[in-house]
């Protein structure tokens, strides 16, 4: 998941007319491949900043009138209400990016044009509207399966998940660890052609040829589970679930499952073992469950060190940090230990990658569920089975160099660290 190796920097605007500011402040959200721009309203000034690798990060300060103008400017291109700011509002922007910006240096200019689907989302607040922006930008976000982050062998499983025929495959993990763009990921894999795969998605981040898409619409009281009572009469053979997050969508998704079809969604669970639990307490049978289940996947997010950057510490004579993965391990991997070689204007990091635990289903593993085993006992023979924890893939990860032992515990909880 390579991002642009530019941190985040402030940037004037101040004494720019609003429409000129606003393309500057885009543009420069677009170029940083962030994931959201936010216009924050306090008592005496506006604050911009953008989440960039997954942190936030300044961006500018505006004075209250400008901000202000900033927040209508947005919503009118967005078709928005801008007399309404006493209630929460969504809205979109199909923002149209020049590849040359006078107020843009050679630096931040992309060499081509690029059009951004801009998420709108405002909030009343004690000294104002808050605006939040997510960026959709159609030139990335897209990643083949084997640029993820899985170790071989676990995409290896993941692909045998994919390939079978019929089946609930469930990708968990809190919000903003890459749930989402691991599912497009494993749909653009299955779409050979062969098959019909719809998507039921609120909202609809990529649009990709060959895919049905549909957005579930709150204003209408069009729900995931209305769309997939409709998507199951249109005789898809895959079904890509943005969330499942109320029992009606649990049991239909895990019934269509049975049934034959390929269903992938995303569940909210600290583990992969937990998903289950988290089903369960939708309603969902564990008779049926067991049946259903193919496997589980479970993600967070890490920063990856910048190789021309990244500073090397010799830690041969502490060989006992890596002890717990050290059948995995090659060559003179585990001797040497990475941290981020910070400067001005670089935090020492490049891009993102996932860590994961990828619980396939076995015979053992469908017993305990169908008998109803609690979330302890799921996870201790899916260790047994094979899969390995955050806390192993983390680690390989740090030996091999490719993140720092600060950003794993930055993201990962201590106790799935201290197990």
């Amino acid at each position: 998941m390579a991002q642009p190796q530019t941190a985040s920097q402030m940037i004037d605007i101040a004494d720019l007319p609003v429409e000129d500011a606003v393309a500057r402040v885009i543009n420069h959200a677009v170029n940083l491949q962030a994931s959201d721009l936010f216009i924050l309203a306090n008592e005496d000034f506006y604050a911009v900043s953008v989440r960039h690798l997954g942190l936030i990060r300044p961006v500018s300060i505006v004075g209250k009138e400008q901000g202000k103008q900033f927040t209508q400017h947005i919503k009118a291109h967005a078709g928005m209400d801008v007399a309404e700011h006493r209630h929460p509002a969504d809205g979109r922007w199909i923002y149209e990016r020049a590849a040359t910006d006078e107020s843009e240096s050679e630096d931040e200019v992309g060499e081509d044009a690029a059009v951004v689907d801009l998420r709108l989302s405002t909030i009343p607040t004690l000294h104002g509207e808050d605006m939040v922006v997510r960026l959709l930008s159609r030139d990335f976000g897209l990643y083949a399966m084997d640029e993820l982050g899985f170790a071989d062998d676990e995409l290896a499983s993941v692909q045998t998940m994919l390939d079978s025929p019929g089946g609930l495959i469930l990708c968990c993990g809190p919000t903003g660890s890459g749930k989402t763009a691991t599912l497009y990921a494993a749909l653009r894999h299955l779409h050979d052609g062969t098959r019909k795969i719809n998507t039921i998605e609120d909202p609809i981040e990529f649009a990709i040829e060959g895919f049905r898409q549909s957005q579930t619409n709150s204003l209408t009281g069009l729900t995931f589970s209305d769309l997939l009572k409709g998507v199951l009469r249109q005789s898809p053979d895959i079904i890509m679930i943005g969330e499942i997050r109320d029992k009606e969508t649990a049991t239909t998704a895990v019934r269509a499952a049975n049934s034959g079809h390929l269903v992938l969604s995303t569940i909210h669970a600290p583990v992969a073992a937990a998903a289950i639990e988290s089903m369960r307490s939708l309603g969902v049978n564990n008779h049926f469950l067991a049946t259903a289940l193919r496997g589980v996947i479970s993600q967070r997010l890490v920063r990856t060190l910048d190789p021309e950057r990244r500073v090397e510490y010799d830690i041969s004579h502490a060989p006992e940090i890596f002890e717990p993965i050290k059948p995995l391990l090659k060559g003179d991997e585990g001797k040497t230990f990475y941290a981020p070689g910070a400067s001005e204007g670089h935090s020492g990091y490049d891009g993102r990658t996932g860590v994961y635990e990828v619980m396939a289903m076995t015979s053992k593993l469908r017993d305990l569920v169908a008998k109803g085993a609690d979330t302890h006992a799921i996870r201790d023979q899916a260790l047994a089975d094979g899969m390995r924890d955050f806390k192993s893939n983390a680690l390989l990860k740090v030996a091999r160099g490719v993140t720092a032992i600060e950003e794993v515990f930055r993201v990962i909880p201590a106790e799935y660290l201290d197990e």
